[in-house]
């Protein structure tokens, strides 16, 4: 399969929103379609149909377009492709390769308890491939319930070729007769797989870990089919800081939720792609770098440990990169969430660019920024704190030179207040403080003579006089 063009592919379950786990897999898979000017198939792979969901379909959707993992072909649907997996377990059974089962669940409960008690293995005792053909024709003319199962080679041993993994090493007689089609008709998953992946070209399945226990029935069915194998690679678990699998309890682990916490997709991108891969010491990585170094080779063997504040101080590095033009955009939605309207571009931009370094997050500008659209109120304890009566007194006295200011920029706004320091021997921030809140409403805040030129004179008078 060396020769063809790559193709290969994300398969997520839309029973829920796209996992920060799934996000990665996916972006390994689009890297290395890119590497290659392979192609990059999105299917979805539906057959659950309790679980399954519109709403999961495009919360998958969503959140591969933020990350702009966009994908060359699909999105495929698996329940659109349920004539193909019969024709092809058609097959299997013409060749007497699979089998109609009829034990109930309750016969199977009975042979695992059994098998159990006898300290053996719980393995199917394939009751029903030992059926007459008589006896099966009967059955099935009786419509009886029943589902369809592969024969499982007693004979020889499945060896992965993993990329990743190394060679892992299976012997058949493990394996019982899988099913491959539920009593209601409905293809299984390892049967869909194959199907979907031998029709559909894939040259390569790259996929986590949690999936290697399905690769040797998997194997099984290519063989089965006379089908070449295509290339493995089982990537890592993601793992919490307790190294156990990332779950809520370790945070989020949707991707949108990071979208919704103010996180920028390329930094997400950048950390994801480094939670299992490693390229000399580089941390930082364009897209177009990514592509370039991307490698299964340099992908690690044990579990990637997901850390929150290392993801945070990332995104932040990508935030100081970010043009201000850019990060005004992703800020005026969460301003506008908060309920603040008549926004105005040209200050929110203004007040980007002197919050720009002090960030982590979207979600931090607003508090950043919000006080430039807003009026502000500070609350008790910070008013008992900073309006004392010496403090109004000095805030007195900025408002007055304020008010006879000529010139508004940083510099004269910065030479009153230096002024005020070498007059009253005072330091900055007791001078400086009980204005930033009276301006903004808090403690913290980005420069105070930046707050003051953006607001302009009447805003900064109007806020300063209403606490004296």
């Amino acid at each position: 399969m060396a020769s063809l063009k790559p193709r290969l592919r994300f398969a997520p379950s839309p029973t829920g929103y796209l996992h920060i786990g799934g996000a990665r897999t996916a972006l390994y898979n689009y890297l290395l379609a890119k590497k290659w000017g392979g192609t990059f198939i999105l299917r979805i792979e539906d057959t659950d149909l309790e679980r399954s969901t519109p709403e999961s379909v495009q919360a998958i959707l969503d959140g591969m377009n933020w990350l702009g993992l966009i994908w060359d072909e699909g999105p495929y649907f698996q329940t659109k492709r349920f004539d193909l997996y019969k024709q092809h377990i058609d097959k299997l059974i013409s060749e007497k390769k699979a089998y109609p089962c009829f034990c109930t669940a309750e016969d199977l409960t009975k042979k695992r308890e059994a098998a159990t008690a006898a300290k053996c293995k719980p393995m199917y005792d394939r009751t029903c491939l030992k059926l007459s053909a008589d006896e099966v024709k009967k059955r099935l003319d009786q419509k009886l319930p029943h589902c369809i199962r592969f024969i499982s080679p007693d004979e020889g041993e499945i060896v992965i070729k993993d990329v990743i993994k190394g060679d892992v090493v299976v012997a058949n007689k493990e394996l019982d007769d899988l099913i491959i089609a539920r009593t209601n008709g409905s293809p299984t998953y390892n049967f869909t797989v194959v199907v979907d992946d031998v029709t559909m070209g894939i040259t390569h399945v790259i996929r986590g870990d949690d999936h290697l226990n399905n690769t040797p029935r998997q194997i099984q069915l290519y063989q089965a089919f006379g089908y070449p194998l295509p290339i493995f690679a089982h990537v890592p678990m993601i793992l919490g800081a307790d190294k156990k699998r990332l779950s809520k309890r370790h945070g989020a682990t949707s991707v949108m939720a990071y979208k919704d916490m103010g996180y920028l997709p390329e930094a997400l991108v950048n950390y994801l792609v480094r939670l299992g891969w490693s390229y000399k010491d580089q941390e930082i990585f364009t897209r177009q770098e990514l592509i370039e170094a991307f490698s299964l080779e340099n992908c690690s063997r044990s579990a990637g440990v997901f850390n929150p504040e290392k993801l945070l101080w990332l995104n932040g590095v990508y935030i100081r990169q970010e043009k201000p033009e850019t990060l005004a955009e992703l800020v005026l939605p969460f301003l506008k969430n908060k309920g603040i309207e008549n926004i105005s571009n040209e200050i929110l931009l203004e007040g980007i660019k002197i919050s720009q370094e002090k960030v982590k997050t979207i979600v931090e500008f607003v508090e950043m920024v919000d006080f430039f659209f807003r009026e502000v109120e500070p609350d008790e304890k910070l008013k008992e704190k900073f309006f004392t009566d010496d403090s109004k007194k000095i805030m007195k006295q900025i408002a007055d030179r304020l008010n006879s200011l000529q010139t508004w920029t940083h510099e004269t706004i910065s030479q009153i207040f230096s002024g005020l320091v070498s007059e009253t021997g005072l330091g900055l921030g007791k001078i400086a403080q009980p204005v930033r809140v009276a301006l903004t409403g808090r403690s913290v805040s980005p420069g105070v003579f930046e707050i003051i030129r953006i607001l302009g004179k009447e805003k900064t008078l109007t806020r300063i006089l209403k606490y004296l």
